[in-house]
């Protein structure tokens, strides 16, 4: 079976989040310094989408990963270790032609100067996805779809594709969309802009950072950013160390048509979010939730566990301030450790520190080792 409307037919919902994406071996040093200079490095994965899959799976929630990956020791090593957090990667596919991507990093801040990341993903397997050898039944079959604009960006066939996905359509799940704008996947590519805007107005739920709106669409602003993307029924600008500013609204349905209002409005049952694809009148909740202070270890991955925290608490329907502040607890937990991913705190320790008044929220401070379970919350507070 094949194409999005005979998937969406045979669509049971028995999955919280499927997350569509590459995902690529990275080695991660075994010292600061130039790539030249670094002796060995050790093993890891990333990938924004199984990111967030994992994150999502070791917070209790049922995920899955949809990806392809090359029949190598390497695609061997990804689905073994998703797997292992929990994540169904049993719709994940094997290509026999194309390799397994890999990249090898730096340890310093993504945002310095000094970072370098070498890509090794060129004609990888995820490459060539497509909505000709994707299974439909697998990614329709969970109450939210999450996708993101590193994938639009791997090839035309890519882009197709979620296109696709993000089209309006009866039955369609919710549809989260993390912009994460990456310049150097497009190679200079003139589009990238626009394609990422008209993805984004696509989607219900939306992560986008001020820096990368500023950098791709030159919107300076979260209101600014809020006017063009008026479409998404929830829009969450992350503003760095400044925090996210969640902008809600409840939008009367769309252009998708009734079946898919009453499919988004089941959700939104449940997690205090309406859906809608289409402007409409409203009246936005805005919700500024200060970010934490964290000891930094690597600030990699921090957007994608931001993503599984703040999709955790929407799926519990937990109110907006509450999410964005499982966020950010998520985002700290990754924070404090080299790689992309980590085991977040357990859900009391986290329901107990979101919980706390915004004083006690802003004493907050997170640094190596605060997940621990026998690491009080008094711990990580500053005297």
């Amino acid at each position: 079976m094949s194409g999005p409307a005979a998937g969406t037919a045979a669509a049971a919902t028995t999955t919280d989040v499927v997350c569509l994406g590459e995902s690529m071996v990275t080695f991660l040093p075994s010292q600061p310094g130039r790539l030249a200079d670094v002796p060995s490095f050790g093993r890891g994965i990333g990938g924004a989408e199984s990111n967030v899959a994992c994150a999502l799976a070791a917070a209790g929630h049922r995920a899955a990963w949809v990806g392809r990956v090359g029949a190598d020791g390497f695609g061997d090593h990804l689905v073994e270790t998703i797997a292992s957090y929990g994540v169904d990667t049993s719709a994940v596919r094997r290509d026999p032609a194309r390799p397994t991507g890999v990249y090898f990093r730096t340890a310093a801040d993504r945002g310095t100067d000094t970072h370098e990341v070498a890509y090794y993903r060129a004609g990888s397997a995820a490459s060539a996805m497509s909505p000709e050898n994707v299974p439909y039944e697998a990614l329709f079959a969970g109450r939210v779809l999450h996708l993101s604009g590193i994938t639009a960006a791997l090839s035309p066939d890519c882009l197709a594709l979620l296109r696709e996905l993000t089209a309006p359509r009866p039955g369609r799940p919710l549809v989260s969309f993390d912009v994460n704008h990456r310049p150097h996947l497009w190679r200079g590519c003139a589009e990238d802009a626009s394609v990422l805007l008209e993805l984004a107005r696509r989607a219900d739920l939306v992560f986008v950072g001020e820096d990368e709106a500023e950098e791709a669409w030159g919107i300076v602003g979260a209101e600014a950013i809020r006017a063009a993307l008026p479409e998404p029924s929830v829009l969450v600008v992350k503003r760095g160390s400044a925090g996210a500013t969640v902008f809600a609204s409840e939008l009367s349905p769309g252009p998708r048509g009734a079946e898919a209002a009453a499919g988004t409005a089941a959700l939104a049952a449940t997690t205090d979010t309406v859906s809608a694809a289409a402007p409409a009148a409203s009246t936005d909740t805005v919700t500024p939730v200060p970010a934490l202070r964290v000891d930094v270890v690597a600030a990699v991955g921090a957007g994608d566990a931001f993503a599984a925290g703040f999709l955790s608490a929407t799926l519990r329907g937990l109110p907006v301030r509450d999410r964005a502040r499982h966020g950010h607890l998520m985002a700290a937990a990754v924070l404090t450790v080299p790689g992309d991913l980590t085991d977040p705190p357990s859900r009391d320790r986290a329901d107990r520190l979101v919980a706390l008044d915004d004083a006690a929220w802003g004493r907050l401070r997170l640094a190596p080792g605060w997940t621990a379970a026998d690491r009080a919350p008094e711990e990580v507070r500053t005297p």
